[in-house]
């Protein structure tokens, strides 16, 4: 991903790792409920497409929150064109639910298994750091537990 040079990249890494750590701080007192969705996209290869966000650690799968009113289908591909750059896709399946608790809010997430997904990653993102395609055995080890537990619902982890 290219995109601003690396000090001005690391100028903006700072501030949204701000940002987030402000509203952690504010959901601690709030404990709001988060109603998210995230995909696991597999390229037409078979390939898992997981993301690096500029605020938090580890390789990750594209989500986000959903809009007031937003159906979670039509969150999730919002979200895919956002992050990954999402240009076409085969089938979108509906894996289900399930509920963590992600910086201090009650979440509850759709996860979509999306089949021969193509993209073109955007140039830069203020959010997104670096988008790669990985096979599903050779992720990568920094998966984090709410990752590890998506790619199950997916069938690609045991």
């Amino acid at each position: 991903m290219s995109g601003p040079p690396p000090l001005v990249r690391a100028l903006i890494r700072a501030g949204v790792s701000s940002f987030q750590s402000l509203r952690r701080a504010v959901w601690f007192v709030t404990r709001p409920e988060a109603r998210g969705v995230h995909a696991v996209p597999l390229t037409p290869e078979g390939h898992v497409v997981l993301l690096r966000l500029t605020y938090a650690k580890g390789w990750r799968l594209p989500g986000g929150g959903l809009k007031r009113g937003e159906n979670p289908r039509e969150a999730i591909l919002r979200e895919l064109r956002e992050e990954i750059g999402l240009q076409t896709h085969m089938a979108l399946d509906d894996l289900g639910e399930f509920h963590h608790r992600p910086d201090f809010r009650r979440g509850v997430a759709e996860v979509f298994l999306v089949r021969g997904a193509t993209y073109a990653p955007p140039a830069w993102s203020l959010e997104v750091e670096e988008v790669r395609a990985f096979p599903p055995e050779a992720l990568p080890p920094d998966l984090p537990a709410v990752t590890a537990h998506q790619l199950r619902m997916a069938g690609l982890l045991p």
